[in-house]
């Protein structure tokens, strides 16, 4: 018996010809000769040293002022954590330091936490940006749990654990008697103002269980102008951080004494967690870091030190290079 002709064929499965699917098209190929590669080695050190040079003096004409309060603010008492919990003890607290040098408004007033994990998943994961979002969509609480109802069902604004744990304690600073004014306005960012907190949601329900977290919000005011909120819910990737509290719009002299008093509501004692003022100018590269700095430095120096290294390698012990026309990109292509 004869099979028909159509059944007979075989049915192709090479891919249409194209440079594409033959990788013939055009591309840079640099071949990576010794001299390449010290020139390259030598030019980015001589670009990174002076920038390195740069970030660190900008780095060091930051003058800041730490002060740890979380040991000093609180009784010599084995029971920290219950006192900071009692709603009825007073917790004001008085610390004095003084300006090392003249600070040029605007200076900044942060919050640091210590050992405080707010990368953690089941944290980061607790909240409801629609919810921040769109007024219609007030009930949307399911990723919020533990804290996204209250004990009746009634949905809380804004749900979740970031907001709930939010940072309380307050600062009021004072120079020769006369109180310095902290600006808390655009303390956030505008992203944050316009575009993921709305003026049309209000706080509801917040704080309102048996286990408070951290501050209160006052529901008159809508989410877009809770900046002290907005600050909080940018979480920190690493378990030290530094958050933004308010500026100071005046300059502040060198050896001048201020006083801070602090209501110590916080509670770290929990995790073993530490708290500090920090009181900061900044430059254009942000506030105190030497990192960067370094880090540059390392570069451009390990830079030059392998570029010399392989200067002198190439010299006293040169190695033949081979042909490069004998590589397969430089070949004309053969017909079978």
């Amino acid at each position: 018996m004869s099979s028909d002709d159509g059944s007979s064929k075989k049915v192709s499965r090479k891919p249409r010809y194209s440079r594409f699917t033959q990788q013939e098209l055009p591309a840079c190929k640099p071949i990576l000769t010794p001299a390449l590669v010290i020139g390259i080695l030598m030019c980015l050190g001589i670009i990174s040293i002076p920038i390195g040079l740069l970030a660190l003096s900008a780095s060091k004409n930051v003058v800041e002022v730490v002060d740890r309060y979380d040991d000093v603010c609180i009784p010599s008492t084995d029971q920290k954590v219950g006192f900071i919990k009692d709603p009825a003890t007073n917790k004001t607290c008085i610390r004095t330091f003084t300006i090392p040098k003249k600070m040029r408004k605007p200076v900044y007033v942060y919050y640091q936490l210590d050992n405080f994990y707010q990368n953690h998943r089941r944290y980061v994961k607790s909240r409801s940006d629609r919810q921040l979002w769109n007024p219609k969509a007030e009930s949307s609480t399911t990723v919020c749990d533990p804290e996204g109802q209250t004990g009746d069902g009634k949905p809380i604004v804004p749900c979740g654990l970031i907001a709930w744990s939010l940072f309380n304690d307050t600062y009021m600073l004072s120079k020769n008697d006369a109180a310095l004014q902290i600006n808390k306005k655009d303390i956030a960012w505008r992203s944050d103002r316009t575009h993921k907190f709305s003026s049309n949601i209000y706080p509801k329900n917040f704080q309102n269980g048996t286990l408070i977290g951290g501050g209160k919000l006052d529901e008159s005011i809508p989410l877009s102008q809770q900046e002290d909120l907005m600050v909080w819910m940018r979480t920190s990737a690493l378990p030290t951080f530094r958050k933004l509290y308010g500026k100071i719009e005046t300059d502040l002299e060198a050896n001048e004494k201020i006083t801070v008093t602090i209501q110590n509501n916080y509670n770290t004692y929990s995790f073993n967690g530490k708290k500090k003022l920090v009181i900061s100018t900044a430059t254009w590269i942000g506030g105190k870091n030497d990192f960067i700095g370094k880090m540059y430095m390392a570069v451009g120096g390990t830079s030059i030190v392998l570029g010399v290294i392989f200067s002198l390698l190439y010299v006293f012990k040169p190695r033949p290079l081979g042909d490069p026309s004998y590589l397969s990109w430089n070949k004309s292509p053969t017909l079978d």
